[in-house]
């Protein structure tokens, strides 16, 4: 197991000059898992059609499963425990609920860099980011997308996954994203295999010691965002579409 060494850069993705800045916004309460899905299909349209400003959405679930692109049915261990919704974002199975902070990215690449290798590191950077503001060492792995944290507390080699990630990209406009794990149920991961990894475990920052509130995390993933993708502007308020 070796860190990839550019765990310590910040690989800025930035748009081109005279760009908006990304509105910035966060859902109360908890957010229905179709009501996001096809607020995103729709923005993410408006976006590339220019209707629309790019946005980063912050929300949480109710408890559910989400299967992408490469799931395996035999990764679903217990598909009766809670709702399991397919979706056309990358990777496998993974569990989304109260506790965790999914943040829906819409960004346009076009106005960036159309590169999906250098889009999927920035947002490795940025949880890298975001959990070293809490003294937390994520890291990369070249065979495993999301961020992982050594514990050496569970035996030498071991180590948990903290953040996911699971992408889709329609005309260069990019949406579903990030979910990073702050205080969830962690139980609640061991109705599938996430992510198709059986050897490793997955962690939080509560589980790891670090007693955040998630407005806490929400303020460093907003610098960390800021510092490799551009300025934000927050919204508050219903979210339109587009123009």
């Amino acid at each position: 197991m070796v860190a990839n060494p550019r765990d310590s850069l910040v690989e800025r993705f930035l748009s081109e000059s005279g760009s908006d800045s990304v509105e910035w916004a966060i859902a109360e309460g908890l957010t229905p898992y179709e009501q996001a899905v096809a607020f995103m299909e729709a923005r993410a349209e408006a976006i590339a059609d220019g209707r629309a400003r790019e946005l980063v959405w912050l929300v949480e679930h109710p408890p559910l499963y989400t299967a992408g692109t490469s799931a395996q049915a035999s990764d679903l261990v217990d598909p009766d425990r809670f709702p399991v919704h397919q979706t056309g974002r990358g990777g496998q199975y993974t569990y989304h609920g109260p506790g965790q902070r999914v943040a829906y990215v819409m960004l346009d690449l076009k106005r960036r860099t159309p590169d999906l290798r250098r889009y999927v590191a920035a947002l490795e950077a940025w949880l890298i980011q975001t959990l070293a503001t809490f003294n937390i060492r994520g890291e990369r792995r070249e065979d495993r997308v999301g961020v992982w944290v050594r514990r050496p507390d569970k035996g030498e080699a071991a180590e948990d996954k903290i953040a996911a990630i699971g992408i889709r990209v329609r005309r260069w406009a990019t949406y579903h994203g990030i979910s990073l794990n702050v205080e969830p149920d962690l139980a609640h991961f061991s109705g599938i295999v996430p992510c198709g990894v059986t050897q490793h475990g997955v962690t939080s920052l509560v589980d790891l010691g670090i007693p955040v509130t998630m407005p806490e995390v929400d303020a460093a993933m907003r610098r960390a965002f800021e510092d490799i993708f551009g300025p934000t502007e927050r919204v508050v308020g219903p979210l339109p579409v587009g123009n």
